[in-house]
């Protein structure tokens, strides 16, 4: 579905990725961690179309979009989450859920969309017409996943989506997220919370210093030595 090759991206002089290869299955759950400044964000903003590539591929579905323009990822059925969320404050939650089905093809089947991302995050239901910015921080990113979900995409790119939230909102978001990729939604996940993102994903890469430093199972990288002691705290 998704064959990232030889990627990479630079900030004027500055090279933030250097030749990334990588790869997201139909259907799988890919979660990328690593350190502060490694790249992630810079990384899953490119596959959104946000950042130009300077060289190499991403391929997607059989169309290298590494040159197209940016408001055709979104057609190509590519939706981000972005960190912060980046929602309309002033507008209502509805309006904000209706911006995420703005392209034709998901326009069609707004209602559908609409009853699902609400029986995905029920608690949205009593909020559709309040202010999206007097909501709290875990029910913004509800907002925000279900905005990107009413665009229909086959990937979702999720950008540290446990950012800022209490704990128990945490664990809440994460079930949604290994829900929507049941649906049958591939998802690339950048995610700080390195134990939850390798518990829910199928696969992970590590990310330091804008390379790609290791790849495998999550399952593997859970139990990992090195992992524990880079990531999780544990000596």
């Amino acid at each position: 579905m998704l064959e990232i090759k030889s990627l990479q991206v630079s900030y004027g002089p500055a090279v933030a990725l250097w030749d990334i290869d990588l790869h997201v299955d139909t259907g799988e759950l890919v979660c990328v961690i690593g350190p502060n400044a490694a790249g992630k964000t810079t990384l899953i903003n490119t596959v959104a179309g946000l950042n130009r590539a300077d060289k190499g591929k991403i391929i997607f579905n059989g169309h290298d979009l590494a040159h197209t323009e940016p408001h055709l990822f979104c057609v190509h059925g590519v939706a981000l989450v972005p960190e912060s969320r980046r929602l309309f404050a002033n507008m209502s939650v509805l309006e904000n859920l209706e911006l995420g089905s703005f392209i034709s093809q998901a326009k069609a089947h707004r209602t559908q969309s609409l009853e699902y991302v609400l029986e995905l995050f029920p608690a949205m239901k009593q909020k559709l017409n309040s202010p999206a910015g007097s909501l709290s921080g875990g029910q913004q990113q509800m907002v925000a996943i279900s905005r990107a979900l009413m665009a229909r995409p086959k990937i979702l790119l999720l950008d540290e989506p446990s950012l800022g939230l209490a704990p128990s909102i945490v664990l809440d978001m994460f079930k949604a997220i290994k829900q929507i990729n049941e649906s049958g939604i591939s998802v690339l996940l950048v995610e700080q919370n390195v134990s939850l993102a390798l518990d829910i994903a199928k696969r992970a890469y590590v990310l330091e210093e804008g390379r790609i430093a290791q790849e495998g199972l999550a399952k593997d990288m859970l139990n990992s030595t090195t992992i524990q002691k880079a990531y999780l705290g544990i000596s």
